[in-house]
């Protein structure tokens, strides 16, 4: 890496000579013959390290000095005064300078000087990279899935969180919205400050203004006191809005006005307020639909959309199943302080079999009552929900011991068919067989007692699993 260098003298000679002295060490200069010129450089960006003179026409070297560490703390600063006094000195070192050097300058000395500082830069830089890292493993560690479809989720949280564009979540309820937003915020630039939420869909169209954008003392009944909204909380961080689908079109109007202008009053006020303030919002419902219904403005749906991520089911992504199964069973084990660590074959059947209407979050709630209900350190269907001791008999079939192959085959094939309710298409995919394979097989003569033969006697015999997750 060339480290690129900033010279700031207003004496030509000087300027230019240090700035060969330093090209000779390797790295890349530029140079300004002011501090106004210099500043303008700085804001640039691109720099590693600045050397400027203290006493200077126009913007002084001690200003400079302010700005630069103002705006930029890790970049050092080296000083340079031909008032080679202790004051000076300490003065400079007081507004954030690296070091100082007097003239005429001992260029083995800024040699040196440079050297060091851009070292300590490096190793200042790889911490914070190291730090940043972290904190997106943080992140992330909270948003279980390693399936394509939250792959692809991860992937556009990555490359939106350093934006400022607004981002619309989108899903089914449970599915780990709020999750990606705190992933959003936690990997921005605006992580330091606050992440305010508001669920629109909990509170009237009346209490959601004054929410969002807080209210004057007597604006109305029982307001007694000023009140600061979620607009000015959130100043400079994210405000995460939940159930955006869920507000009125009057607030819907103000809503866009901030987006737009930066600017709102508040309930009963007269005073502008500025924000800044990066839009997060989600919502389990259809925007497009609730466009064409007239219950939702286009304008702000455009200016709420500007990136968006789905967030897919837990029925189209199962393959996180055993995944988030083992980190529910080892945080609610340590909740309730049981030792509760696996699930027999018969539960996880029944586990994968159900399609989970209400997402990661049932699931969730699925195991926490699993493990209280658990007599030991293995979970049986016994101890799951009783809608999932249901499933795990639908999704069995009892084949007796001492069946042949050939009838167990048209026990299966007869099973699966009732379990789908006659569908053929689903009932081929799921036994892996082909149409007319199963089409030879249902026939006359090769199949009768398929549809004509009882389900069977309640005989000690072998569960084989009907199903693999795929269920209508």
């Amino acid at each position: 890496m060339k480290f690129k260098l900033l010279v700031v003298d207003d004496e030509k000679n000087i300027r230019e000579g240090l700035a060969a002295s330093l090209e000779m060490d390797g790295y890349e200069v530029v140079t300004a013959a002011q501090g106004d010129e210099g500043w303008k450089r700085f804001q640039k960006g691109d720099l590693d390290l600045v050397i400027t003179d203290l006493r200077m026409a126009g913007l002084s070297g001690e200003e400079l000095l302010k700005r630069i560490t103002a705006e930029s703390p890790g970049i050092p600063v080296i000083v340079l005064t031909g008032h080679g006094t202790v004051e000076t000195a300490v003065a400079a070192m007081r507004n954030g300078a690296y070091d100082f050097l007097t003239k005429p300058v001992n260029l083995d000395r800024l040699s040196l000087l440079v050297k060091r500082a851009l070292q300590n830069r490096e190793l200042v830089l790889k911490h914070r990279r190291m730090e940043e890292e972290l904190e997106r493993h943080k992140q992330f560690e909270t948003i279980i899935g390693t399936s394509g479809p939250m792959r692809r989720v991860f992937d556009t949280i990555s490359r939106v969180a350093p934006a400022k564009a607004s981002v619309l979540i989108t899903g089914e309820s449970g599915v780990g919205k709020e999750l990606v937003a705190d992933a959003i915020h936690g990997l921005s630039p605006r992580r330091r400050k606050p992440l305010v939420k508001v669920h629109c869909a909990a509170l009237a169209a009346s209490l959601l203004e004054s929410e969002l954008f807080g209210h004057e003392k007597g604006s109305f009944t029982g307001a007694t006191t000023r009140k600061r909204g979620r607009f000015e909380l959130a100043h400079e961080g994210t405000l995460f809005l939940d159930e955006i689908g869920e507000i009125d079109q009057n607030i819907q109007i103000k809503l866009l006005r901030v987006l737009q202008e930066k600017k709102f009053e508040r309930v009963g006020g007269e005073e502008t307020i500025e924000t800044d303030v990066r839009i997060v919002a989600a919502t389990n419902k259809n925007l497009k639909e609730e466009i064409e219904k007239g219950n939702f403005r286009e304008d702000l749906y455009f200016r709420l959309n500007v990136v968006n991520i789905f967030i897919p089911p837990l029925r189209e992504r199962k393959d996180d199943l055993p995944l988030l199964i083992t980190a529910f069973l080892k945080e609610f084990a340590g909740e309730n302080e049981k030792t509760v660590d696996t699930i027999d074959e018969k539960a996880r059947a029944a586990i994968y079999a159900y399609d989970w209407p209400g997402n990661v979050r049932e699931l969730r709630n699925c195991m926490e009552s699993a493990v209280v209900m658990a007599k030991g350190p293995v979970i049986t269907v016994d101890d799951l929900p009783p809608t999932l001791r249901r499933k795990s008999e639908e999704g069995w079939i009892r084949i007796p011991l001492g069946t042949s192959l050939e009838d167990a085959e048209k026990i299966i094939i007869r099973d699966t068919l009732t379990f789908l309710q006659g569908n053929k298409s689903k009932t081929a995919e799921m036994l892996a067989i082909g149409r007319k394979t199963l089409h030879r097989k249902l026939s006359p003569g090769g199949g009768r007692m398929l549809h004509d033969e009882g389900r069977g006697n309640s005989q000690a015999g072998v569960h084989v699993p009907a199903t693999r997750g795929n269920e209508r």
